[in-house]
């Protein structure tokens, strides 16, 4: 009888800056470690990216967006599953989920 082979586990990343995300593989807490995580992945599946706009201080998640518009646009768009937006701001919430969709990128609303 044959093994089944392993079942990888999915690549959850989440970028906030205080929500503990049980379920995200890899956390960061500032745009700039967002950006490089992000980059870490640059050529593998990334299953699900939550996101959070407000990172504290004057830091948002906007580095990190602009980081997917410009992929996209360079025609090499990260490989997301889907990009989970949450956050307790609606206008900056909003934003990330315009912005990510015009790339095509597949953009949920949540709450975490």
């Amino acid at each position: 009888m044959e093994e089944e082979p392993p079942v990888p586990t999915p690549v959850i990343l989440g970028i906030d800056d205080l929500r503990p995300l049980p379920w995200a593989t890899r956390i960061a807490r500032t745009s700039g470690e967002g950006v490089r995580l992000l980059q870490e992945h640059r050529d593998s599946f990334i299953d699900e990216l939550w996101l959070d706009h407000d990172l504290g201080g004057a830091d948002s998640i906007l580095p990190v967006v602009t980081l997917m518009e410009e992929a996209a646009f360079d025609g090499r768009p990260f490989r997301v599953g889907t990009v989970f937006v949450h956050s307790a701001n609606p206008i900056g919430a909003e934003t990330v989920v315009r912005s990510l969709t015009r790339w095509n990128y597949q953009v949920r609303r949540a709450t975490a």
